[in-house]
């Protein structure tokens, strides 16, 4: 599982979620690093987020593999930020102060935004067919929201921080998803 690199909405400070932008420079050097490193993993296709940004990240690693991309609607990061998406981060705190107070729990449903329940079960759907794939080892690409919801229901793992680029190295078994490393993805310390 890999997050897509750097995008223009990190750099202008806008609130992401389902705002659709696209890499900046420095996150097409991120993805490319990230292909360098993928390079020998045997990766035999790509899923992606239907995202700009997820797609651009994964278009670089699928001409660096050469594999084929399949695109998966449902792994898109979730519209949390509703009526907030897209815009600066500073006029949205001068503008909506109470709405910007409660994306900062991901349980919060604002006006506009997708429900983190109705969120999580359509990641997970978009999962499953991932892991239905025919292919034994396979990339997925998408933002840190889908990523992180992954490891909540599959893992039991909560994530602390995901930097652009990181990815989780995960085994299934056919019953159970387990992480076997990370590169950028921190886990936070059982509570």
């Amino acid at each position: 599982m890999c997050r897509h690199g750097q995008t223009t909405g990190d750099t202008e400070d806008r609130y992401g979620g389902s705002y659709d932008d696209h890499l900046t420079d420095e996150g097409i050097k991120q993805s490319e690093g990230l292909a360098e490193k993928l390079k020998k993993s045997g990766i035999q296709k790509i899923y992606a987020s239907s995202l700009i940004r997820a797609k651009e990240t994964s278009s670089i690693l699928g001409k660096k593999l050469e594999v084929e991309i399949e695109e998966i609607p449902e792994l898109k990061e979730r519209n949390i930020y509703g009526v907030l998406s897209g815009m600066v981060k500073l006029e949205a705190r001068e503008k909506f102060p109470d709405l910007v107070e409660a994306v900062k729990d991901y349980k919060n449903t604002i006006k506009g935004a997708e429900s983190y329940e109705a969120a999580q079960e359509r990641m997970l759907t978009g999962f499953k067919k991932v892991l239905r794939s025919k292919e034994k080892f396979v990339a997925v690409v998408a933002h840190g929201g889908t990523i992180k919801s992954i490891f909540r229901k599959l893992i039991g793992k909560e994530i602390s921080r995901i930097v652009d680029c990181g990815y989780a190295e995960l085994e299934w078994n056919g019953r159970n998803l387990d992480l076997l490393r990370s590169d950028g993805i921190e886990i936070a310390p059982v509570q």
